[in-house]
């Protein structure tokens, strides 16, 4: 199974902690860089290849996770050399195999990496993003009114509950070959254009554990949290 990382942002949401690291290798609970933590449960999981996407601060990755070999798995490389967004960045490996996970290098979760994949094969998707339930609290007394200006509707600081991409996803090779090479291109272009061609676009929902370190409070918590999430994720 083969494993695409993408890993080029300049982690601008977690400044200070990425003025001078990538923040890939930014420390959980001060012990273990984010990307390390997900190379361990990839290889335990019987992924066997990792490369991993790069832009910003490079050579810092590739200097700390080498070949792999320190984790019993083969890792290698694939530079940008402008800014591609999410998806985009695939067009550069050239040697993609028909199906593939694709993650973002800054999330914590006990997603079953294998599971995933295996769940994406058999349903024959173009694209399967795995999903999870978050709600978003509106700190505000929230109205609506109508043409004449009346107030219709008041609901005192509402809730609501929404569905939201992981940041974890398999792919087809074909999803990728009909990309323009080297254009930016994102996982928000991906889901517009393949609902409007009728591409085959599956789900996988989780309910277990989900951070995205890259939110500065989920980075915090993780922080705070390292001993109880390591044991979460099986990793040491």
């Amino acid at each position: 199974m083969r494993a695409i990382i993408l890993a080029g942002g300049k982690g601008t949401r977690l400044k200070p902690y990425t003025a001078t690291i990538p923040k890939p290798l930014v420390p959980v609970g001060g012990e273990m860089p984010i990307l390390e933590i997900i190379i361990k449960q990839l290889s335990a999981q019987g992924f066997t290849h990792i490369t991993i996407a790069l832009n910003h601060m490079a050579d810092f990755i590739k200097a700390f996770f080498g070949n792999g070999e320190r984790w019993n798995i083969k890792i290698d490389y694939s530079t940008e050399e402008k800014p591609l967004s999410t998806i985009a960045p695939l067009t550069l490996i050239k040697d993609l195999p028909q199906n593939f996970l694709v993650m973002n290098g800054d999330i914590l979760c006990d997603l079953n990496y294998k599971d995933f994949f295996e769940f994406h094969v058999k349903n024959q998707n173009r694209v399967t993003v795995s999903t999870y339930k978050r709600q978003s609290k509106i700190d505000f007394g929230v109205l609506d009114y109508d043409q004449n200006g009346q107030i219709i509707k008041f609901i005192e600081k509402p809730v609501y509950d929404f569905t939201v991409s992981m940041g974890i996803y398999c792919l087809t090779k074909e999803a990728v070959d009909a990309l323009t090479p080297n254009e930016p291109y994102g996982f928000d272009n991906l889901m517009i254009d393949g609902i409007a061609q009728q591409h085959k676009l599956g789900v996988y929902p989780v309910n277990g554990f989900w951070l995205d370190i890259g939110r500065p409070d989920d980075y915090d918590y993780a922080n705070e949290n390292a001993k109880e999430i390591f044991g979460k994720l099986g990793v040491s």
